[in-house]
């Protein structure tokens, strides 16, 4: 093992100890044996040509568009786009640790997916008191509509991100499951195309395994859920529009998949039938990738004011003359409350244990519980159910006293829209500052599942990081950054 302290003249000769799981190095400060070889080469680099690189990397990203854009949480007209902030430094996750995450990520989509199933059919799950009825018949993301409808080959959710974290102990906890329509995948590959282009050697001498396939994995989903089989389908990519912060995700997606990339204004229903308007005429769709949330992707059926979506779709689809991707009300499953249940529904319906935990979730519906979380907010991190993107959350530890007890004051008049976890600490992996100077920062993961006749999950994923030092806040839309994922 190399020793940490070896040198004054490295890069990571300043690398700060501290008390997280670290990626790289463990807790005697040795260098861990999956990371060695991309410690001494990066080592021998030195700072200032890190930091060229870096630079000129930035700069081939904003060439290429490669951009998210922020919203002011306060208001969704103040906005500014800006390049993903990339990290050179990758994650490596070896063969052993990814033999787990597969297993355990197969089997908890394939539950999530049952459980959609069942509540909008046969509601197995409520009539056996596993999960209270009312949390999901009352969930804003529930759709009656949807309740009895028939989706093709029952795949509910064909495109799955589920989010993990490494704790202090380095052990894997699911934190959240992303169902209706999970971002980010674009930047898988663009950080892989990235990797390989600044280190080819490095890369080809680990062995990374190749993440190419996956783009055909979702693909393959898609197409497998054409109405009646057909072969050859016509799938398109429904997108609202380049003023969308994920835009460029997208426009990836659509390009690499050979897919058309629509918005709603480009499509028409006629005699409950979806058709695309095209140089050549009218030509039927049979599969949408969607990337509207439920709400917009009709106004004749959701909201009247929706400019984004296409009137009419939902007769189409009930008649089963077109497939949506991911399925409508679906978003019961990325609840946050509904997460807390999510070992008990692999139990439930695959008679199996969780093979990734849970964190520990309060349920602030119930009394005890919020009762105790109300004593301790300062220890915990809280949740809106409904909401992502790291948008109306209460991390306890680093929030000052006054948003604490605005929290307080929230969940005692809605006890029913939050839930609580204690603090996590997330494991770190070294990043490089701009100086080029490597630094300890948070991470998660969020893994991309492909889920048709088989269900498929890309070897790698995205690692996200908070930038700001001590923050627990990986999303993109809170100014985190992005790491390539190595699986061995």
């Amino acid at each position: 093992m190399t020793v940490l302290t070896m040198k004054n003249n490295h890069v990571f000769a300043d690398y700060a100890k501290h008390s997280f799981y670290d990626e790289m190095f463990d807790e005697n400060g040795n260098v861990r044996s999956t990371y060695e070889k991309l410690y001494h080469q990066f080592s021998k680099m030195g700072a200032n040509k890190l930091t060229n690189r870096n630079t000129s990397m930035q700069s081939q990203m904003m060439k290429q568009g490669i951009t998210f854009t922020l919203y002011d949480g306060s208001n969704e007209d103040t906005h500014s786009e800006r390049t993903i902030p990339f990290d050179m430094i990758p994650r490596i996750i070896n063969s052993k640790e990814w033999e787990v995450l597969e297993c355990g990520l197969k089997q908890r989509v394939i539950a999530l997916n049952m459980f959609i199933k069942d509540v909008y059919h046969d509601q197995n799950i409520f009539k056996d008191e596993i999960i209270p009825r009312k949390m999901i018949v009352t969930n804003p993301y529930f759709i009656p509509d949807m309740v009895g409808m028939k989706i093709p080959n029952d795949h509910y959710i064909p495109l799955s991100g589920i989010d993990i974290i490494r704790s202090e102990t380095g052990e894997f906890y699911v934190l959240e499951d992303n169902l209706r329509s999970p971002s980010g995948l674009s930047y898988v590959y663009k950080n892989r195309s990235l990797m390989m282009h600044l280190f080819p050697e490095l890369f080809f001498e680990y062995q990374v395994r190749e993440i190419s396939q996956g783009l055909n994995h979702l693909l393959g989903s898609l197409r497998s859920l054409a109405p009646n089989g057909k072969q050859n389908p016509l799938v398109v990519l429904l997108t609202p529009g380049v003023h969308n912060a994920a835009y460029y995700d997208h426009t990836f997606l659509a390009q690499e998949m050979g897919i058309e990339l629509v918005e709603g204004r480009d499509l028409i229903v006629i005699d409950q039938k979806v058709y695309l308007k095209s140089i050549q005429g009218l030509r039927q769709v049979d599969v949408i990738y969607r990337r509207i949330d439920d709400e917009f992707l009709d106004p004749l059926a959701f909201r009247a004011d929706s400019l984004l979506g296409v009137p009419g779709l939902m007769n189409a689809y009930r008649a089963g003359n077109v497939a949506l991707a991911n399925a409508p009300g679906t978003g019961i499953a990325d609840d946050k409350a509904v997460y807390a249940y999510v070992p008990a529904m692999i139990r439930y319906y695959l008679n199996e244990e969780p093979i990734l935990k849970n964190v520990p979730t309060y349920i602030l519906s119930k009394q005890e519980e919020k009762d105790h979380v109300l004593a301790n907010l300062s220890k915990m991190v809280v949740k809106e159910r409904t909401l992502s993107g790291g948008y109306g959350m209460l991390i306890g530890p680093t929030a000052t006293a006054e948003e604490i007890n605005d929290f307080a004051l929230k969940i005692k008049e809605h006890p029913e829209r939050y839930i609580a976890q204690p603090t996590m600490n997330l494991s770190c992996a070294p990043s490089l500052s701009n100086d080029g100077e490597p630094v300890p920062r948070h991470i998660d993961f969020r893994a991309f599942v492909f889920s048709g006749d088989t269900v498929q999950i890309a070897p790698g994923g995205l690692t996200r990081v908070a930038l700001k030092e001590g923050s627990l806040v990986v999303n993109s839309s809170q100014g985190g950054g992005t790491k390539d994922t190595w699986v061995l």
